[in-house]
């Protein structure tokens, strides 16, 4: 058996965030002590690995308690189990792509950043006479980064 102290050792969460998930009802299987104290399991491991998960993936707790509710009714579930993380599993594709287009727009700024910096100005990457940004800047950085063995190497100062 684990103590609240083990476990948040083990798995570097928080005893705090441990007390959190079991207040919200994320934690049914931990048993206690005579005390009271929580008594952890080698098995309740894989509990807590998956709330981590669901929860570092944006997955509210009321959601992730149904998840566990789903796990502890046993094999009946399997199938609403699957299908749920399939769900999650594609919004959180979503995300990283998303997350993806933003990484990739700031490295675009970091490049316009930098090459401004080493002319000493912005004007370059501008249309004649304008404070617009010319169309060919992006196809510029585009072409750049195409022939780039290290993005670091084109974006970083």
């Amino acid at each position: 058996m684990y103590s609240i102290g083990d476990i948040a050792k083990k798995m570097d969460i928080s005893t705090s965030a441990i007390r959190f998930y079991d207040r919200k009802g994320l934690l049914p299987f931990v048993e206690r002590d005579e005390a009271g104290r929580r008594q952890f399991k080698q098995e309740d491991l894989n509990f807590i690995e998956v709330i981590e998960c669901l929860k570092k993936s944006g997955v509210p707790v009321k959601d992730i308690a149904h998840f566990i509710r789903l796990c502890m009714a046993g094999d009946g579930t399997l199938r609403e189990r699957y299908d749920y993380l399939d769900k999650e599993e594609a919004m959180l594709n979503d995300k990283i792509a998303d997350l993806q287009d933003q990484l990739d727009f700031l490295r675009f700024k970091k490049w316009y950043y930098k090459t401004s910096v080493q002319a000493g100005t912005e004007e370059i990457h501008f249309l004649p006479n304008t404070r617009m940004v010319d169309p060919k800047t992006h196809a510029e950085y585009e072409e750049a980064r195409q022939q780039a063995k290290d993005i670091h190497d084109l974006i970083d100062l």
